[in-house]
């Protein structure tokens, strides 16, 4: 489309030649072209200048494309109604059918650039050009040519079908807006249905155009935006290419994908879709705007394997008063007006020279008269699309020729704040206020553009259904409207769509089935994102969006679907543990048998049994057994700073003061024996009961050095231990430090072994009553139990070296109470007869 100033005055300026051009003129103070496409050409003459205008080139009446440049005729009609809008300014038109042809589109284009008048007058071919601007071709190819010529005169274009959204590029096309949304905004709505229904893998086919590989470029780019991918790419052929074309029929058969997105013309779709037809291969298929709706596929013969087709669909307006305006066409004998006399004689069969009508019509010849609404296709303004966005383009262009010529001086947008003038107007200052331009059409659709020249994103969804008389309409099911909030810019109304599968139920079209939870997505190697196996996170791991497993933090661990973290569970050696119930009972039971035994004692303190060696060492034995067999109690529980602190000093100091006691106990057994010889009778005045009490007392001192010492430099403490069991806290007492434990340790093994040492010596001293080979008894039970300990300890998990620990205490403990006290209070309490002196010492009579 474009404006020119017409004028009138003498001649100074005349045209060479003329294009032969089928068009369609009104004159106006301001005219605006149209380009459209109204036949399809079958004979296509040599690009050349000719003056035949008799000779007919086009064929194949397209009903759409007349119907749509009859719908911007009627637009400029309804404006040049309107008060409020261009007033005092009567539009005009030069329309011209471009037959689907580049170089059709480029003649019409340079015939509306240069003028149709054969002279201008009073310009001296020098004034004001008489194209200001162009709305243009419907096609991409043709707009992305037309677009770097009249980009050349800085003229605006705008186009109401081209839909490539390389013409986006505002450095490549500054001039160039449309009124549909871009390529880049349609593969958007197709991302939209394909994540609504969950369809991962899908196939792609494209014509071997600008429109179909800008459309597949920016397709590759949005699919794995959602975790999508392409699960084959084709390009159909230019020609029919049969060969080419089972090919492709054999890569969608081999595929997995059940879903096809094709972004194609008519012409080079339809042998695909004959052969599909042919071979019945069954698959959901996506329409682009280009064919979602085109007569050529809504058909019957080809429902069977199209019925269920969606599409994305130019969005569907009223008009207003455009049914009775095209009931109103009249043919007239204006030979500029040739595209209507073409239209009437392809309409009713008939020509309107009697001498064509006698050879080509049988004689029928058109009176001007005939009736329109005999033919339902023409009066059906039903699905307004194409149309619908002449309209907006034609307003839009209104639009910014109105605020243009609104402009105050002193305040324009132009040098010095210039304005524009209606006699001197400039292409270039029309795409000031194209930028600018917002309206809001009867249909309640906002007309804006952006940036780019781009109009609002809005697009009807259609699904293919037959009816019951045998047709075929694309029904519309939903809307894409991306100037809605996010989460409400696509609406869809499932319960229309009729699909072509079992059960009538969406297709499944996805590489590998979703990861169940807990388990982590691994690509298979050559194949896309979509194809993967699954595989279960690791212990402790868990997968919340199936890409990778993420560990989880330090006191956690995974649940067992590894879908949460959960706490740790927190393992320590506890009293409702039934080992913990058990090592305690014993622990008690041998507290309870030592003060058992100690009431033994002191009720028979004064017999020989309990004053031999010295009867207060043995309280004191049982005293500190006593001890340890309380101590083992500080070993369960949940560990804190005090219990953690006493365990192992008081551990260590008791069973000193056991072994100690126990070490003089033997000294003194040896000493006593060693004293009734000659040679050793002043021995015993160094083992006197003062001399015992002070050698227990120094050597459990060095024993409680050695604990201070550790407890103040490297103090054992609470610690929470996952080197053990990953899944699992180990909450024990840390030793703090290995040197002062070993220490402890050692200390107490180095009485026990001088003990064993000295008992072992002594067992065979002469006496009925040896306590020296109790004693030894006693000393060895103490040394394996506690070097069986060492590498149990060390090998443990958790709380078990814990209650390794309590056993070797119980088991050295019960080892000493019965290995020293067993026989005397046997001897105390169930033959009292032996506790005497004499029979200590051997002097009893033997029976008879």
């Amino acid at each position: 489309m474009l404006f020119f100033l017409s004028s009138g005055g003498l001649d100074s300026c005349k045209l060479r030649k003329e294009f032969r051009l089928l068009g369609m003129h009104k004159d106006g103070d301001v005219i605006i072209g149209g380009l459209y496409e109204v036949h399809l050409i079958t004979v296509f003459p040599e690009l050349s200048f000719m003056i035949e205008p008799e000779q007919p080139w086009c064929y194949e009446l397209y009903m759409d494309g007349f119907k749509t440049a009859l719908a911007m005729a009627f637009t400029i009609d309804e404006i040049n109604r309107n008060p409020n809008l261009l007033p005092n300014i009567t539009l005009g038109y030069h329309i011209y059918d471009n037959c689907i042809k580049l170089g059709v589109a480029l003649r019409a284009a340079m015939a509306l650039i240069s003028g149709t008048e054969k002279s201008i007058s009073n310009l001296n071919c020098s004034g004001s050009p008489p194209m200001l601007g162009v709305v243009g071709d419907p096609t991409t190819t043709h707009s992305i040519a037309m677009s770097s010529v009249l980009d050349l005169f800085h003229m605006p274009m705008v186009s109401y079908f081209a839909t490539c959204s390389c013409l986006s590029n505002k450095q490549r096309y500054p001039f160039f807006f449309r009124t549909i949304p871009s390529d880049a905004f349609q593969v958007r709505a197709m991302m939209q249905i394909l994540k609504h229904f969950g369809w991962t893998w899908v196939g792609l086919i494209v014509s071997n155009d600008d429109y179909g590989l800008n459309a597949a470029q920016s397709f590759h780019q949005d699919i794995s935006g959602y975790g999508g991918c392409v699960a084959f790419y084709e390009i159909l052929p230019r020609e029919k290419d049969m060969d080419e074309i089972r090919r492709i029929i054999h890569v969608i058969q081999t595929s997995t994908s059940n879903v096809i997105v094709v972004y194609s013309n008519e012409a080079d779709l339809m042998p695909l879709m004959d052969e599909v037809l042919h071979l019945n291969v069954t698959r959901q298929w996506i329409a682009s705007e280009a064919w979602s709706l085109s007569p050529v596929f809504l058909t019957s013969r080809l429902l069977p394997v199209l019925r269920g087709t969606l599409g994305i669909a130019v969005r569907r307006g009223e008009i207003e008063g455009l049914k009775e305006f095209l009931l109103s066409l009249r043919p007239d004998d204006d030979p500029s007006n040739g595209m209507v006399r073409t239209f009437w004689e392809d309409m009713f069969k008939c020509r309107f020279n009697h001498a064509q009508a006698e050879t080509e019509t049988g004689g029928t010849v058109c009176t001007g008269d005939e009736d329109l609404t005999s033919n339902q296709e023409y009066g059906d303004v039903s699905e307004l699309r194409g149309s619908y966005n002449v309209y907006k383009a034609v307003y839009a262009l209104a639009h910014a020729l109105h605020e243009l010529l609104s402009c105050v001086p002193g305040s324009g947008p132009f040098g010095g704040h210039s304005c524009a003038s209606l006699h001197n107007l400039q292409p270039w200052q029309l795409l000031y206020y194209l930028h600018r331009v917002n309206f809001t059409t009867s249909y309640g659709d906002q007309v804006s553009f952006d940036e780019n020249g781009d109009a609002l994103a809005i697009y009807d969804i259609v699904s293919w259904t037959g009816l019951p008389d045998g047709s075929v309409k694309g029904r519309e099911v939903g809307v894409v409207d991306e100037s809605q909030p996010a989460g409400k810019v696509l609406r869809l109304d499932e319960d229309k769509i009729l699909w072509n599968f079992e059960n009538n139920k969406p297709p499944h079209s996805v590489c590998s089935e979703p990861c169940p939870p807990g388990t982590r997505k691994a690509t298979k190697k050559g194949l896309p994102v979509c194809c993967f196996d699954c595989i279960p996170c690791a212990d402790g791991e868990i997968s919340t969006d199936f890409i990778e497993c993420l560990k989880c933090p330090l006191d956690f661990w995974s649940n067992p679907e590894k879908t949460h973290c959960v706490p740790k569970e927190v393992e320590f050696l506890s009293y409702e543990d039934p080992l913990g119930i058990s090592l305690s009972t014993a622990s008690l039971l041998g507290a309870c048998a030592c003060a058992g035994v100690l009431v033994v004692f002191a009720h028979h303190r004064h017999t020989p049994v309990v004053r031999a060696n010295n009867s207060e060492l043995s309280f004191l034995i049982l005293m500190s057994l006593k001890l340890c067999f309380l101590c083992a109690l500080l070993f369960i529980g949940q560990p804190r700073l005090w219990t953690c602190q006493l365990r192992h000093a008081v551990f260590g100091i008791s069973f000193v003061l056991c072994v100690s006691s126990i070490l003089v106990k033997t000294v003194v057994v040896v000493a006593v024996f060693k004293a009734s010889k000659p040679e050793g009778q002043g021995l015993m005045k160094w083992f006197g009961a003062p001399q015992q009490r002070g050698s227990v007392l120094i050597l459990t001192a060095f024993q409680v050095v050695i604990c201070a010492v550790w407890l103040s430099t490297a103090s054992p403490a609470p610690h929470k231990n996952t080197n053990f069991q990953s899944s699992k806290i180990v909450f024990e007492c840390a030793v703090g430090s290995m040197a002062g434990f070993a220490t402890l340790l050692g200390y107490i093994g180095l009485l026990a072994a001088v003990s064993f040492l000295l008992a072992f010596l002594a067992r065979n001293l002469p006496d009925t009553f040896n306590e020296a080979k109790f004693i030894t008894f006693s000393m060895l039970i103490f040394c394996a139990v506690w070097i069986a300990f060492i590498p149990a300890y060390v090998s443990s998990p958790g709380k078990y070296a814990d209650a390794v620990e309590i056993f070797a205490i119980l088991a050295s403990s019960f080892g000493l109470l019965i290995s020293i006290f067993a026989p005397k209070c046997y001897i105390i309490l169930l033959h009292p007869e032996r506790n005497t002196k004499k029979a200590l010492m051997g002097r009893t009579p033997a029976k008879k």
